[in-house]
């Protein structure tokens, strides 16, 4: 069997064709029409992958990528007829992992699914590679990450993580001490195909020091290079 692909979008016709399509790359294929549905299906079907049209009735894409990154860590792309930058924001700030504006080709919209379902296979591939017995870590004082569960603790408590957060975190803390520009960052952590631009790593990495400085006002593990980017100090 291929990877499980649900697709929640509410017209009937695009609903369809995107179903047609991706069933004709090999992947097995589920749909939902309303919010509510999309919720129930994924919770079923655990799906590799869901592509979430953001205007839904019953429920909206915003609340159900709100609800569904509350209970499992599935790549989420979401599908919109709006072009504004704030919704573009609100929709990762929900826990989207990319975004798409109608109209978009079907070349483009298969490339998107295969970038998450393949960041997906690496991550899977890396915990099954690793042990209990040899779980890797990383410790900065108070502050450690649990590579092999993808953790962070602070003070040994889990904090609740994103799976955007957590990968940005990592690649901060593998490279500690080094400049790393916006553009560097959302490369290798979002993809060369995301379509979003430096304002997603400027809100992601305010949510970390919310959840990782003493005072995220003053930041002293993330810090900011004024023209560079950002360093991890640890």
């Amino acid at each position: 069997m291929g990877d499980k692909v649900l697709v929640v979008e509410d017209e009937p016709v695009l609903q369809e064709t995107l179903a047609y399509n991706l069933t004709r790359q090999g992947y097995e294929v589920e749909t939902a029409g309303d919010g509510k549905a999309a919720l129930n299906k994924a919770r079923e079907i655990h799906p590799d992958v869901i592509v979430l049209d953001l205007m839904l009735p019953v429920l909206d894409g915003y609340e159900v990528c709100r609800i569904l990154r509350q209970e499992m860590n599935v790549p989420i792309i979401m599908l919109t007829a709006r072009d504004d930058e704030i919704d573009r924001v609100i929709g990762l700030e929900m826990g989207a992992d990319d975004y798409i504006t109608k109209p978009f080709s079907m070349r483009e919209f298969l490339a998107r699914v295969k970038a998450q379902l393949r960041r997906v296979r690496l991550v899977r591939e890396e915990m099954d590679n690793q042990t209990a017995a040899s779980r890797e870590m990383l410790h900065f004082g108070n502050l450690v990450l649990d590579l092999t569960r993808r953790e962070v603790l602070l003070d040994d408590q889990v904090l609740a993580m994103k799976p955007k957060e957590f990968e940005l975190l990592l690649f901060l803390a593998r490279h500690r001490g080094q400049v790393l520009s916006r553009d560097l960052i959302l490369e290798r952590v979002w993809g060369w195909d995301f379509s979003g631009g430096s304002r997603t790593v400027d809100v992601h990495v305010r949510w970390l020091r919310e959840k990782i400085e003493v005072n995220a006002g003053h930041p002293a593990r993330i810090v900011t290079v004024r023209g560079g980017g950002y360093r991890f100090e640890g």
